[in-house]
């Protein structure tokens, strides 16, 4: 063997040696999170393993969310503190990855995330936005109240965080509907 094909072999077997040995780890090719990232993202997760959101799907057919009736942020009575309101069978931690979904999806389509208050977001994601898309699929659990509020399964409005052009927390209040408790879950 000459010596430059040996130098070559010595510097190849160092740098995979590097890379075994070091915390180098190549960039997944999907985008978006990966499965064990959906399940970071929910800090605390009220039901840990309702983690595999099903995809959501860009509708331009599908009407906004039905208006909640009068009161649809109250306790009806007799009503526990912790029971969602119509969440028929969509555990609560997948409704709010869903509309951390549709506010990605949304920002994908217009290079940055809708901003404003809680009914201005929604009405960007309903349709008020150039392309007159609706994100927001009802099938996924997501709800708009009688003020154009987006809200959660216990039917509390969203709080939406922006924290970047791109990033933007989602925070629910949970099943005590009291904002900035433990039980809340939070979506980046």
């Amino acid at each position: 063997m000459n010596r430059k094909a040996g130098i070559s072999l010595a510097i190849l077997a160092g740098i995979l040696g590097w890379l075994a040995l070091s915390d180098w780890h190549p960039r997944p090719t999907q985008t978006g999170p990966q499965p064990a990232a959906l399940a970071a993202a929910i800090k605390p997760a009220s039901n840990p393993t309702a983690v595999a959101a099903r995809p959501s799907v860009i509708a331009t057919s599908t009407p906004p969310a039905a208006p909640l009736p009068a009161g649809g942020n109250s306790l009806a009575a007799g009503e526990p503190a912790g029971t969602p309101e119509n969440s028929g069978s969509i555990a609560p931690a997948v409704v709010l990855q869903n509309v951390r979904r549709a506010v990605r999806q949304y920002g994908e389509m217009f290079k940055g995330n809708p901003v404003g208050t809680n009914p201005e977001i929604t009405a960007a994601l309903s349709g008020k936005n150039p392309k007159q898309i609706n994100f927001i699929d009802n099938d996924a659990g997501m709800r708009v109240n009688e003020s154009g509020e987006m809200i959660d399964p216990w039917g509390t409005p969203y709080f939406f965080h922006q924290i970047s052009g791109e990033e933007m927390e989602i925070h629910s209040a949970g099943p005590d509907r009291i904002m900035w408790t433990p039980d809340d879950l939070v979506a980046r």
